[in-house]
């Protein structure tokens, strides 16, 4: 039995650019960008001697830069999730990084491989651009399921502030020092801004939004009435944090029943491409007798495009909204 490790080398050489995607970002801006850090990034920021303004405006500079390079053509499909993600990258790093990544695989597939120079080109492009994407897709999902655990805890914080007497943007500082990012940093951004003049409603409609986040759009909501009606802003920003927390366990909830589903999605998609890795792994003149004929490129074509779309639909099937 002839093994191939063709495949493998593949694997190895795109899960090498994808660590190396990752340590390059930490090397440039440090631990405290990770999301694993106890402190956030803001206040280790100004630790290390930066100054209030200079720290907001470069914080403020990384959280709206992606939205604002849409323009960019084919940069529009990457530039929501690096939003999510608050890639610190501006978006021409983040296309020279996906060029990088593509000579580092390049230069891979030239030593490990004997493909020929078109398909190694493609083959690199397709795991450079690709992978730069599954880092941002990873941290983006990352970043948002942490806010969306944080929320109201923080809310719950403001609230307890509240009570013994301190102001909102009192309350909102506190957040900013006790909570670690990703919600820390973004809270200490609303603190200075209302530090510096500006309407705190104003921020949280801001963040809301950057985030796309229907838990925090409650909160802007919820300050902007109390603000133009007045009220218990902790009674009611108390009940936004019971309704959140009620929200967060109904989607654990809806969650673990669909996981079965889910994973029985992901299996039945990734059986094929597992089974053609084996083939050519275990027998790599397989499809030798086939490969030539004029049917079998388009077979393979209409092939992947089922697949692609079984794909699609049975991340609708198991994507329901709380």
């Amino acid at each position: 039995m002839i093994i191939s490790p063709t495949p493998i080398i593949y694997g190895l050489i795109f899960l090498a650019v994808l660590m190396l995607v990752n340590g390059i970002y930490l090397v440039v801006f440090g631990k405290s960008i990770s999301l694993n850090s106890r402190v956030n990034r803001r206040l280790e920021l100004l630790e290390k001697g930066g100054q209030r303004e200079q720290v907001l405006e470069q914080l403020r500079k990384e959280a709206s830069q992606h939205l604002k390079a849409k323009g960019i053509p084919l940069y529009s499909l990457l530039a929501t999730k690096a939003q999510k993600a608050n890639i610190a990258f501006s978006p021409r790093a983040i296309i020279a990084l996906m060029m990088l990544m593509s000579v580092v695989a390049f230069l891979g597939l030239t030593v490990g491989t004997t493909a020929s120079t078109p398909v190694r080109i493609a083959v690199a492009l397709a795991m450079g651009i690709g992978g730069v994407y599954f880092w941002i897709h990873r941290r983006a999902k990352k970043r948002m399921d942490m806010v969306e655990e944080q929320l109201p805890e923080a809310v719950e914080l403001m609230v307890r502030s509240l009570r013994v007497g301190h102001p909102f943007s009192s309350a909102i500082q506190i957040v900013a020092k006790e909570v670690p990012d990703p919600l820390g940093t973004e809270f200490g951004m609303i603190a200075d801004e209302s530090a510096y003049g500006r309407d705190v409603s104003d921020s949280l409609k801001e963040l809301a939004e950057r985030m796309d986040m229907q838990d925090l759009r409650f909160l802007a909501v919820a300050v902007t009435i109390q603000q133009q009606s007045g009220g218990n802003l902790a009674e009611i920003l108390d009940g936004l944090a019971k309704v959140i927390r009620a929200r967060f366990r109904l989607f654990r909830r809806v969650r673990a029943i669909t996981a079965e589903a889910k994973w029985s999605g992901v299996f039945l998609s990734a059986f094929p491409l597992v089974v053609l890795a084996v083939i050519q792994i275990l027998k790599p003149d397989y499809f030798d007798t086939v490969k030539d004929t004029a049917a079998f490129v388009p077979a393979a074509l209409i092939v992947f495009v089922f697949l692609g779309i079984n794909i699609i639909f049975m991340k609708m099937m198991v994507n329901i909204k709380v």
